[in-house]
């Protein structure tokens, strides 16, 4: 998918250099089936309500908000595109198997983008359905946040040496700046406030199961490593106040909504897989 969105990409950096700013203005026709054609490539148009959807994916504004240089860079770059498309069509390209998948699902996410905008448009979130949202969420979270060091090394026969170095009074933080190879280990091995599930799950498991001030005699291996972890203290997790995610409540309570409507759909369609699973 690395190639989606590289028209509209490249617009923007020519928009973004245009500098010189026309004062007269200039403003471009309103969108109408009556207007006509900015240009024509090859003796096809590029209506003027195919130019102000163009303009306003790179830009975020009319094509009559822009300045005379940026209007002209913007139709530019769309004529020269369907020149370059056009010549892909003549090379036969889009019916390379590589290029007409890319098309097919370009084509099945801006139609299943379409759907959920249609069928959202009067589903408004209630504040009612928001709370109720925020409520299962909050009751997800974990209970406690970790705050806990670590030294993370290669092997676990060196691991277990630094573990003996720590049994006879080792500082953990001098071990860590010395011998671990994390990041972290300029703060001492310090991984500041953390919940379980940010961590993989044998570090988190491991972290867990400590008591604040102890370490873990047995080095815990992970993809990273072997690691030697400290916890240093505990705290309750404070849910975040309603407002503050609000925005975020509101996605995925329409989240929800459209997967259900999703759901049905599923269930009325014939479908009959012939791949095995």
């Amino acid at each position: 998918m690395k190639h989606y969105r590289i028209l509209l990409l490249a617009g923007l950096a020519a928009l973004a250099g245009c500098q010189q700013q026309d004062a007269a203005g200039g403003a471009a026709a309103a969108p109408g089936a009556t207007n006509p054609p900015v240009a024509t490539v090859n003796g096809q148009p590029i209506t003027q309500e195919f130019f102000e959807f163009y303009v306003r994916g790179i830009s975020g504004k009319g094509s009559a908000e822009l300045t005379a240089e940026q209007r002209e860079q913007a139709l530019e770059n769309l004529i020269r595109a369907k020149v370059i498309a056009a010549k892909a069509e003549t090379d036969g390209l889009p019916k390379q198997a590589d290029t007409a998948s890319l098309m097919e699902l370009q084509r099945l996410n801006i139609l299943q983008q379409a759907a959920s905008e249609k069928y959202l448009a009067d589903k408004k979130a209630t504040e009612q359905e928001l709370r109720s949202e925020y409520e299962t969420q909050v009751a997800a979270l974990p209970r406690l946040e970790y705050h806990a060091r670590h030294i993370l090394v290669a092997t676990e026969d060196f691991a277990n040496k630094l573990v003996s170095q720590l049994d006879k009074g080792a500082k953990f933080e001098d071990l860590a700046r010395r011998e671990s190879m994390d990041s972290s280990k300029d703060q001492g091995g310090d991984l500041s406030w953390f919940t379980p599930d940010r961590m993989v799950k044998p570090f988190s498991d491991a972290v867990v199961a400590l008591k604040p001030g102890e370490f873990t005699h047995q080095p815990v291996n992970t993809q990273y490593g072997w690691h030697i972890i400290k916890l240093e203290e505990t705290r309750d997790v404070q849910a975040p106040a309603f407002d503050a995610v609000k925005q975020r409540l509101e996605q995925m309570v329409q989240a929800k909504k459209f997967k259900t409507y999703a759901d049905e759909l599923m269930k009325t369609a014939k479908v009959e897989k012939t791949e095995k699973s």
